[in-house]
């Protein structure tokens, strides 16, 4: 199908500090996941997913996201966001000064009882609550629609019920309606049918698409989305990611992945591929988790042939 002509900037939302970090055996203190935070920023992100309000005690990793939001760098130029899984999670993240806040609702039953135990409907329900809680309040609300390709106990997802809870949250006030592809399942057909779906009761500016690299499209993915006329996409530095209560899901599409693509396509990111090696390799270090997309190694060499250092690539 034909699309309206979109800008040749394209924007990416880091979502390392929060979707890359909770799915990790060790727990950084909120000061160290500030510090990642300030070096992605000092990177060029300008659109940064920093926590979650959630409970402790089921993410213990997201544990002190209000000293995070408190602390937050350069908040006049970047846009934080949060996510919030339920009323009191929203309450939290305002209280702490967060002035956009992610809602998920995975649009499979069992992947949603799973996650948060409750029927799909339920959620949508308590997510409208918080869309026009939000809308009314000045605070931009943005709904991920997650398992939207497959899921990891249904299997293939249906691209009209993805259009049906997409129309459902914009209806109640998200601003971004995000496509999300929990266990790195979609390929680029795929993508253009789910796209054409929600394409049909949401403007394809107010649509931003996640990926994850599990079978190694994720950047195929984000090219059939481009061609689509999306301009947002979430990734996270260095790979970091996978969801806790999703089984197979390994890690987000990497940002110096999607940055070096978009930038050898001509597309302004606002973000200098180069700059992300030494923050992959700073996340690397907090986490002592290998990480590094597809064009890490060979960033690595760029970078540190620049830097006049031994371009060993690591």
């Amino acid at each position: 199908m034909m699309v309206p002509a979109v800008s040749d900037s394209v924007t990416i939302n880091e979502v390392g500090p929060r979707d890359g970090l909770q799915s990790q055996g060790k727990t950084l203190s909120p000061g160290q996941r500030l510090d990642l935070i300030e070096r992605l920023v000092g990177a060029g992100l300008r659109h940064v997913e920093a926590g979650s309000f959630v409970s402790p005690k089921a993410v213990p990793q997201m544990a002190g996201t209000d000293e995070v939001f408190h602390g937050l760098p350069a908040k006049d130029q970047v846009r934080y966001a949060a996510l919030v899984p339920n009323m009191k999670g929203y309450e939290l993240a305002v209280a702490a000064g967060a002035r956009v806040v992610n809602v998920v609702l995975s649009v499979t039953e069992t992947m949603n009882y799973e996650n948060i135990r409750r029927t799909v409907d339920e959620s949508a329900t308590d997510f409208e609550g918080i869309l026009e809680r939000a809308s009314a309040e000045g605070v931009a609300a943005q709904a991920y629609l997650a398992v939207a390709f497959e899921c990891p106990f249904e299997g293939p997802v249906n691209p009209e019920v993805v259009r049906h809870y997409a129309d459902r949250m914009t209806a109640a006030g998200a601003q971004k309606i995000i496509i999300a592809d929990t266990i790195g399942a979609a390929n680029p057909k795929g993508v253009q049918a789910v796209l054409e779906a929600v394409g049909a009761v949401v403007p394809v500016s107010r649509i931003a698409c996640h990926f994850h690299d599990t079978r190694g499209m994720a950047l195929a993915n984000v090219l059939a989305s481009l061609n689509y006329g999306v301009r947002e996409f979430d990734a996270s530095i260095g790979g970091l990611g996978g969801c806790p209560f999703s089984p197979g899901a390994t890690g987000n599409v990497a940002t110096e992945d999607v940055a070096l693509m978009l930038d050898a396509m001509g597309y302004d990111t606002g973000i200098d591929p180069l700059a992300l090696v030494p923050v992959v390799r700073h996340a690397q270090a907090l986490t002592g988790t290998e990480l590094g997309g597809k064009s890490f190694q060979w960033l690595a060499r760029q970078h540190d042939g620049q830097q006049g250092g031994e371009p060993n690539g690591c």
